[in-house]
């Protein structure tokens, strides 16, 4: 009766994140809780399926400090995590557009991921007219 019962709240749980990011992916998307250029507020984050090959997004609250985007969880069987692990090249949603991005991660009780910005289109034409 016990394994019924986890096994049923497993998938409520899983159920009701999904139900939760399918809203929550599209306004984060659209810039609403953009973190500030330094401090706390919502991403998405893209990830390559490590097993699929298939793009995954995620909400997830994060630092950021200018370029440098920091994401956690203690939740140790976040597939966001391992596809990281797997592949540290994906995409960070914020300031409402999509930026290319590169992650160190660090395992353990927060499993940290530090992503790297690449430089946005932006600053990589202002930089192109002032060497």
């Amino acid at each position: 009766m016990h394994a019924v019962l986890q096994d049923l709240r497993t998938d409520l749980t899983r159920r009701g994140f999904d139900t939760l990011n399918r809203v929550m992916v599209p306004l984060v998307k659209a810039g609403v809780g953009t973190p500030p250029p330094i401090g706390l507020g919502l991403v998405v984050l893209e990830t390559t399926g490590r097993v699929s090959g298939k793009p995954r997004q995620v909400p997830l609250v994060a630092t950021r400090f200018g370029n440098q985007v920091n994401v956690s969880t203690v939740r140790g069987q976040s597939q966001w995590v391992k596809n990281l692990q797997a592949q540290p090249n994906g995409a960070i949603w914020v300031d409402g557009r999509k930026r290319e991005a590169t992650a160190c991660v660090e395992p353990g009780p927060l499993n940290v991921a530090s992503l790297s910005l690449d430089q946005d289109e932006s600053a990589k034409r202002s930089e192109a007219k002032n060497p």
